[in-house]
């Protein structure tokens, strides 16, 4: 099965990506000139901005923070909050 998600990132030409063949505009089949070097290069960049998400659905609402921040102080709000959910989606290397 190919890394659809990947390859598209790798080969910005792509228009699409089946589980087993890649291919640009005019429906030409390029998967046999896929360079695996490449494709793993961009699944490294891409589960780097994973966190990301999973940090941004974790997190509370503007709203709900900034009523903690109001009736705990920042301080509280960053080790309550903020820590908690960097140490669980920590920022890759």
């Amino acid at each position: 099965m190919l890394d659809a998600e990947a390859i598209l990132k790798a080969y910005p030409e792509i228009n699409q990506v089946t589980d087993t063949q890649a291919f640009k505009k005019g429906c030409v089949d390029v998967t046999s000139t896929l360079d695996q070097s490449k494709i793993d290069a961009a699944r490294i960049e891409l589960d780097k901005l994973i966190y990301r998400l999973q940090r941004a659905e974790e997190y509370p609402d503007w709203g709900t923070q900034l009523d903690y921040i109001y009736h705990n102080g920042i301080e509280k709000w960053k080790t309550d909050i903020v820590d908690p959910i960097k140490q669980k989606y920590p920022k890759p290397e």
